[in-house]
């Protein structure tokens, strides 16, 4: 059994569950009212199962493992095997969390990333990317200066989850049930925790049934780089100069630009070193982008006036450039959300 620490209660609360349905310990750091919150009545993930029509409320106290949550300031490193991050990237700039993240560095614990956005030091994982300076990109790079690059790693939030508006904090509702792809840790004693959490949570079943939202480790570091293009495609050309759109008519909208798009980011992620079989096709991205009504995180947060949002649109341009390898609908993009969030900073 291990005993993980997830920072961030919304999203982290879909992996959590899925830890805690294989019968390992999580720890959510959370704000304290929320913590108090889960604390008392534990949380509930809503997913549907395969050929069923209507969502399962899963919930954290009728799981084998257990589940606790607690402010930043009150985690003892300690006591955990294992770190998810599962917050956006800006809130790691927050003072308690950042004297939290000093701690987990300090601690040599192996950090599993499921932000869209790679932290900085598994960036520095990427031959040719070593000393490439992305701090632009981020809202506070210093926040990752302590960590060592093999201490960290990536894994691709393909599932597409929300708290419902209407509903507590405690509450996440999953519309896209795929899996979590993680990259391998440069330690294999941690990749053999990794390999031992995936083949866990494989075995779990729910009134006999498989229970979608997999995670799925693979040794190539750059399987998890395959949201790059669902992101530039979709979830960033959500944002517009006036009200968000879908992601669906993001991508719908003109089907030959999205593609083009794609496929340029693909071919960035090639010029890295991804296989082609590291990616995942168009058309498939582009079919289960039909079921996606709701505008993009990223851009209900600008909508919401927030200044600082996870750059992967800034992130992906300054690769492209270092690679020589532009592209104009991408560098629109990076303007566009640029320009939004200096009015929301303004």
């Amino acid at each position: 059994m291990a005993n993980i620490l997830i920072l961030g209660a919304s999203y982290g609360s879909l992996l959590a569950t899925k830890f805690l349905m294989a019968g390992h310990d999580v720890t959510l750091v959370c704000r304290e009212k929320t913590a108090e919150l889960i604390n008392r009545a534990g949380t509930e993930v809503r997913i549907k199962l395969r050929d069923e029509a209507e969502h399962r409320a899963i919930h954290s106290r009728d799981l084998p493992g257990k589940l606790d949550a607690a402010p930043p300031q009150t985690i003892d490193v300690s006591k955990y095997d294992l770190v998810g991050l599962a917050m956006q990237e800006p809130q790691y700039a927050n003072h308690t969390i950042r004297v939290l993240m000093v701690k987990i560095a300090e601690a040599k614990l192996p950090c599993l990333s499921i932000m869209n956005m790679p932290p900085l030091p598994y960036l520095k994982r990427i031959p040719g990317l070593e000393g490439v300076n992305f701090e632009e990109a981020f809202t506070n790079a210093q926040v990752w200066e302590r960590f060592k690059p093999g201490l960290i790693s990536l894994c691709s939030p393909d599932p597409q989850a929300f708290r419902p508006p209407e509903e507590e904090a405690n509450v996440l509702h999953v519309g896209l049930p795929t899996n979590f792809k993680a990259a391998t840790f440069e330690d294999e004693a941690h990749n053999r925790l990794l390999r031992q959490l995936e083949a866990d949570i494989d075995a779990v079943r729910l009134d006999g049934k498989d229970v979608p939202v997999k995670l799925k480790v693979f040794d190539s570091l750059f399987v998890p780089l395959a949201k790059w293009s669902m992101l530039l495609t979709g979830n960033y050309r959500c944002i517009t100069l006036g009200e968000p759109r879908s992601i669906r008519d993001a991508v719908h909208s003109d089907i030959a630009l999205s593609q083009s798009i794609y496929d340029h980011v693909d071919a960035i992620a090639r010029k890295l070193g991804a296989d082609p079989a590291d990616q995942v096709p168009f058309e498939k991205y582009a079919k289960a982008a039909e079921s996606l009504l709701k505008p993009s995180s990223a851009a209900r947060a600008v909508a919401g006036g927030a200044p600082f949002i996870e750059r992967v649109d800034l992130l992906v341009k300054l690769i492209a450039h270092q690679l020589d390898f532009p592209n104009a609908a991408i560098d629109d993009t990076v303007q566009i959300v640029d320009r939004r969030l200096n009015e929301n900073l303004a």
